[in-house]
């Protein structure tokens, strides 16, 4: 069943009205069938148009809805033969950043990702995505060994923002985010990175500072949630919308500032709609941005991440990007 955010309403009630319609229907001789055709035609164009005027702060419900695809979603339906490997060789593991060995379009990778989970208990054991350092040291192990190996990295971005507790804190949190944003930029094999769902502050960027980067269509990614930003303008986060709108999320604002290069599309109604869709375009936006960079050097990958990152914002230097 659909869970629908609040400005689905109508879209709500004409599904309920649709429901009662087929429910009142059955057994009956009466033929509703063009009744119901024409609801549900109406139902979509609906939907297609909700989506296709979206503001920032409902793409961000959007993509913290809790049926999106989430990390193992996508190893179960994307990437084959998926070999998890778990600690960070120095403290202890972290089930909020998973990753390990994976098979893509007959080639094998090496994966990391964040994992929210999708009911309470997951929620609770993978904690709701945020990264502790040593799901961050964890991620600096598996790109090394990616290095080692000659595997190509992947990486799906779904947070909103590194765990910020105490215990974080003491283990070395910013230590941890810093050195595994540097990993990505001293790999020597093609890494592309895709924020799936939120990202959030420098918890995302640890496992999106790539050569590539890609961002699903009601992906939102950003140095600070909405409701942090509102809190800290206004003192109240009930200005998260207005927040929003200002702090330019969406993937379409950055793609024209240079911060992503590509978007990839979701289905009419997001992601979790059509799981299996998105799934199949987020394959080949991989596997397209892969290939064209198969065949370059180390110390070209690494200076196409140095050109790319400090052309961000600045069109006058978005040409030298991609060489």
């Amino acid at each position: 069943m659909i869970s629908y955010l609040e400005f689905e309403k109508p879209v709500a009630a004409l599904q309920e009205r649709i429901a009662e319609l087929r429910a009142a229907a059955d057994g009956d001789d009466v033929d509703i069938s063009s009744e119901l055709q024409r609801l549900e035609n109406k139902s979509a164009e609906m939907l297609a148009s909700t989506y296709a005027s979206l503001t920032p702060w409902q793409k961000t419900q959007v993509a913290r809805h809790p049926s999106r695809p989430h990390f193992r979603d996508y190893v179960e339906y994307l990437f084959e033969e998926f070999i998890p490997l778990g600690g960070d060789r120095h403290y202890g593991e972290d089930e909020a950043i998973m990753g390990g060995f994976a098979t893509f379009n007959g080639r094998k990778i090496m994966l990391i990702g964040h994992e929210k989970g999708n009911d309470t208990q997951s929620r609770l054991r993978h904690n709701f995505g945020m990264g502790k350092p040593e799901g961050y040291r964890k991620a600096i192990r598996l790109m090394e060994l990616a290095g080692r190996f000659n595997l190509p990295v992947v990486t799906l971005v779904d947070t909103s923002g590194a765990f910020p507790g105490i215990e974080a804190e003491e283990r070395g949190q910013a230590e941890a985010i810093a050195r595994s944003t540097e990993a990505c930029l001293a790999l020597p094999v093609p890494m592309v990175s895709v924020i799936v769902g939120e990202g959030g502050s420098g918890g995302a960027v640890a496992l999106a500072s790539a050569e590539r980067v890609l961002m699903f269509e009601h992906a939102v990614y950003s140095v600070i949630s909405p409701e942090g930003c509102a809190s800290i303008l206004w003192r109240t986060a009930e200005k998260a919308a207005q927040a929003a709108e200002a702090m330019k999320l969406t993937a379409q604002d950055l793609l024209g500032l240079g911060v992503i290069d590509r978007i990839v599309p979701e289905p009419v109604g997001g992601a979790h709609r059509d799981p299996a869709s998105a799934t199949a375009a987020l394959g080949t936006a991989i596997g397209e941005e892969l290939h064209s960079l198969s065949g370059k050097s180390p110390k070209q990958l690494q200076r196409m991440r140095e050109d790319r990152f400090l052309a961000i914002g600045d069109q006058r230097k978005q040409g030298r990007r991609g060489r």
